[in-house]
């Protein structure tokens, strides 16, 4: 767990357990959080950062449902892109704002591409857009994309 010999206390056990699924989504979600503990907000944030700090924790971020929100076609972008090419190509496709992930894979014999984008939109239609835009602005045109047909919940470790 921790690189030192730092221990969590029963208060990080408490809070890590009430936050793990998410914060409140309101204007002082901390503070929200530290009313339930009886803490100040100040002390929540400072005891995350604590957490953070002495690796009992990687990161603490926002994740978006995209399919709550509309954006329900999502396709992996596969490319064969030369391999001396793979970090200028990668780069230019990871600054597309509706890429979400960027990352190169290796080949095989039955399966020639090589970097892998995920792009979510609204509409199918919009997906193969930006692909096009993608093809245009690289010089790669050996693609293919795949499309969810269904989403697994994600989750991470808990207590």
């Amino acid at each position: 767990m921790s690189g030192n010999n730092v221990q969590m206390d029963e208060l990080d056990t408490r809070l890590l357990k009430l936050t793990q699924d998410g914060i409140p989504l309101t204007h002082s979600p901390f503070a929200d959080v530290a009313k339930e503990l009886g803490m100040t907000e100040e002390d929540v944030i400072d005891r995350i950062k604590h957490l953070q700090v002495n690796g009992f924790i990687r990161r603490f971020g926002a994740s978006i449902g995209h399919r709550a929100i509309g954006i329900t076609a999502n396709a992996m972008c596969t490319w064969n892109v030369p391999d001396e090419r793979v970090e200028e190509v990668g780069a230019v496709m990871a600054g597309f704002s509706e890429v979400t992930h960027c990352y190169e894979r290796p080949r095989y014999p039955d399966w020639p591409y090589n970097l892998f984008t995920m792009v979510h939109s609204y509409t199918r239609d919009d997906c193969e857009h930006v692909a096009k835009e993608i093809s245009m602005a690289t010089g790669i045109s050996d693609y293919n994309l795949l499309y969810s047909v269904r989403e697994f919940k994600k989750t991470g470790v808990r207590l």
